[in-house]
């Protein structure tokens, strides 16, 4: 977290927070029946397409999945490198 964060009155998120999370993120993959084999696969070809096309942060990339009562979404967080667009 930054100094700049902490001036604006951000904090990080507390052990509960991070644990409500992970349990959320569970019981989306229960429900929808979506392994981590298949997320990893996914994110893995969403990775391999989209830096064809674009430099990017292969670390930081999140893909996520979730679910509510009438939608399901699959989110895919792709940190760009520079904002430079690949010469063919």
């Amino acid at each position: 977290m930054s100094i700049w964060d902490r001036l604006r009155g951000k904090r990080e998120p507390t052990s509960r927070q991070v644990a409500r999370q992970r349990l959320q993120l569970v019981l989306v993959h229960d429900r929808a029946k979506v392994s981590p084999q298949l997320l990893q696969t996914l994110k893995d070809e969403i990775i391999a397409v989209i830096s064809r096309h674009v430099d990017i942060d292969r670390d930081g990339v999140e893909v996520t999945f979730t679910q509510s009562k009438r939608q399901s979404r699959l989110v895919a967080d792709i940190p760009l490198q520079g904002g430079s667009r690949r010469q063919k």
